[in-house]
């Protein structure tokens, strides 16, 4: 269901989009128990019962409370599933509900939402309901969730989560990648972000120009061979690669792998959720963290590439000096053009998707891993807030990095290519990559 245009909903889209999205969050629960759903499985993360009363609640707080203008009185929940009230290292220690309380939350206020949405004045003209903004916010608020999820289910332990891998994935690329290949972006002054407020969140905005000297940028993001070489050749204990602060952290990390990986008889193995395979050298490097992938580009003598010079790669017709939505076009994506949407459940062989490839030529852009770039997470110049500073503004500083791109587990309703993700240097856990840029 196509809800990316920049154009307003009915009623009807609206419901159905609202279904899928939940059917979505509980096929993924659907195999876990109560005890999964209840423990935190590691510090970084929310217990999943959390993650269910959050997407609850904002949707609660801002289409029956904002739009449909209710009072509902359940104050002790705003307390609960309020993420700065309540930050991830105490949630494990509050009065959480049981299975059938969370699920009962989820499907009342569901039930309220549907059942006064047709009193909802969808031609509104205030920045809220304008072209359906507020209701693509909440499907991407859970779209992102569920994405959170699947980051939880893969650092469980115990018994592994049973992925339902209901998509297959290319075995191979149509053509095999040419090692090391890059395309070259002239020096220009381009377009950086959107104006865009039908969906994009306020980071994204304004659109505005940006001048860039020209480089060069990989065509795939770096794989698992190339990144099986760095480690080969002692990458993780070469200072020289490693700036301070990256090094810092790989002496308190003890790290010598990316997450999910472990050497078994001299054999790189690699585990996603429930399928453990050995490491396959033409999929892209997954779950390193920002410290690694500038190891990474440091010893191969290259550099991450800004965001901007990510964005421009990705979005600009050379042809036309337009900005696409997307590197292929303007049409979301479909299993032609990118491994997104989650049911994968793992990565695609780099050059798998070829009709996915930017007009520069750049490939995997969309989906697979998130990509680091060098940039810090800042608002763009003319920055407005809106709807509400806890999503942006709150997080904007030197100490967040910038990821563009989506992975596996991204909802393709919460991916475009202006979207920008953000996350500390040290953070592994989220489904993350990268590919390297130089100068020239």
């Amino acid at each position: 269901m196509d809800l990316h245009a920049g154009r307003p909903l009915t009623r009807s889209e609206i419901a159905e989009a609202l279904h899928e999205a939940r059917a979505r969050t509980l096929l993924l629960i659907a195999p876990l128990g109560e005890e999964d759903l209840r423990v935190q499985h590691d510090p970084l993360m929310s217990p999943i019962v959390w993650d269910l009363g959050h997407i609850a609640h904002f949707e609660e707080v801002w289409l029956l409370e904002n739009i449909e203008g209710k009072e509902l009185g359940r104050e002790g929940l705003r307390g609960i599933y309020d993420p700065f009230r309540n930050p991830r290292a105490v949630r494990a220690g509050l009065d959480l509900p049981e299975r059938r309380a969370a699920f009962g939350y989820l499907a009342q206020v569901r039930s309220e939402v549907l059942g006064g949405l047709g009193e909802v004045d969808l031609d509104a003209d205030g920045p809220l309901l304008r072209d359906g903004y507020v209701f693509r916010m909440v499907l991407q608020h859970e779209y992102q969730h569920n994405e959170t999820i699947l980051q939880t289910l893969q650092l469980k332990g115990g018994a592994p989560y049973p992925a339902a891998r209901a998509v297959g994935l290319p075995g191979r690329a149509p053509s095999a990648p040419e090692p090391g290949a890059t395309v070259r972006i002239e020096a220009g002054r381009y377009p950086l972000g959107t104006d865009d407020r039908s969906e994009a969140y306020d980071n994204e905005r304004p659109r505005h120009l940006v001048d860039l000297p020209a480089f060069e940028i990989d065509v795939h993001p770096v794989t698992n061979g190339a990144y099986l070489e760095f480690i080969a050749d002692g990458g993780y204990d070469r200072r020289a690669v490693w700036s301070d602060e990256g090094w810092a952290w790989r002496q308190e990390a003890s790290l010598t792998a990316p997450a999910y990986w472990s050497l078994r008889e001299g054999e790189w193995w690699q585990r996603v959720m429930d399928l453990e395979r050995p490491v396959d050298p033409v999929r892209p490097v997954c779950h390193v963290c920002f410290w690694e992938a500038d190891a990474f580009a440091r010893w191969a003598g290259t550099r991450l590439p800004t965001e901007a010079e990510w964005e421009v790669a990705g979005l600009l017709d050379p042809a036309t000096g337009s900005q696409r939505r997307y590197p292929w076009g303007d049409e979301p994506p479909t299993t032609l053009t990118a491994n997104v949407d989650q049911l994968a459940f793992d990565t695609a062989p780099v050059g798998a998707f070829p009709a996915g490839a930017s007009a520069a030529g750049c490939h995997g852009l969309i989906g697979d891993v998130w990509e680091w770039t060098s940039s810090t997470f800042v608002g763009y110049p003319g920055y407005r807030t809106f709807p509400y500073p806890e999503y942006s503004e709150v997080f904007f500083g030197t100490e967040y990095r910038v990821l563009r791109g989506g992975s596996w587990a991204t909802r393709s309703g919460a991916i475009r290519g202006t979207f920008r993700n953000w996350d500390y240097p040290i953070r592994r856990q989220i489904f993350s990559g990268f590919r390297c840029a130089r100068d020239v």
